[in-house]
């Protein structure tokens, strides 16, 4: 099992067996927007699967966890320019309190190495 990023409460990502399990990715800018916080954490997890050597076509499974659903179809625009075509991953969106009144998104995802 490798570890990455590794802090006192928990690690960015996790390999194991060939599948990468990343942590909930927010906006580092919580004052961003809804389609600025998701460009934010779409960002961050092409950076963390990069680390495993692998890539978004090879997502397996995506939670996102919206803090208004009213943001649903901003996200969704967002997610549908980055998302790889004809890799598109099982997925569900859940609306959700977030740890951060601020964050408006946030974003789980599991892939194959």
């Amino acid at each position: 099992m490798d570890r990455y990023e590794t802090g006192p409460r928990m690690s960015e990502m996790t390999v194991h067996h060939g599948v990468a399990y990343l942590s909930g990715q927010v906006a580092e800018d919580a004052s961003a927007d809804i389609a600025g916080q998701t460009e934010q954490v779409l960002h961050e997890i092409d950076r963390l699967l990069a680390l495993a050597a692998t890539d978004k076509s090879k997502i397996l499974r995506a939670e996102i966890y919206l803090a208004d659903m009213g943001d649903f179809q901003t996200m969704n625009e967002i997610w549908e320019k980055w998302v790889s075509p004809m890799h598109t991953p099982a997925r569900a969106t859940i609306q959700a309190m977030l740890a951060n009144p601020e964050w408006k998104i946030e974003i789980v995802v599991t892939a194959a190495v």
